[in-house]
């Protein structure tokens, strides 16, 4: 059974962390992935052995791992990997996807640009 495990970096901060309980809960409402978990590096819980192991007492027998993260820093580059590599030592049987960050995505610019036009638009009706 496929599963999808986001990854953000974690923030002792709730608010902070609950982008990526609303991003799972998105993702759910797509009904891409049977089995949806949500994980952090550091500062919050589940950390990522337990995100992981949490999806393969679930039924996931693959898991892509997607890190919510916008630059390949140490922690794409370095941290994840080692995540990866030890969930896939820990469960064997189980194939560990290590997708790659969201950073360059083409998309982006989009997002970007929607953010830059919501400002714009709402000085113009403030404005009014």
């Amino acid at each position: 059974m496929q599963a999808l495990l986001l990854i953000a970096h974690g923030s002792r901060r709730a608010e902070a962390n609950a982008d990526l309980d609303y991003l799972a809960e998105e993702m759910r409402k797509r009904d891409r992935f049977p089995l949806i978990g949500t994980a952090y590096l550091e500062l919050a819980e589940p950390n990522i052995a337990d995100g992981g192991a949490a999806l393969v007492d679930r039924g996931a027998t693959t898991v892509t791992m997607l890190p919510y993260f916008l630059s390949p820093g140490v922690h794409v580059r370095k941290d994840l990997i080692e995540a990866r590599t030890e969930l896939a030592t820990r469960f064997p049987a189980v194939e560990f996807r290590l997708a790659p960050h969201l950073g360059r995505h083409p998309l982006m610019a989009r997002i970007v640009e929607e953010r830059a036009q919501q400002i714009e638009e709402s000085v113009a009706l403030a404005e009014t």
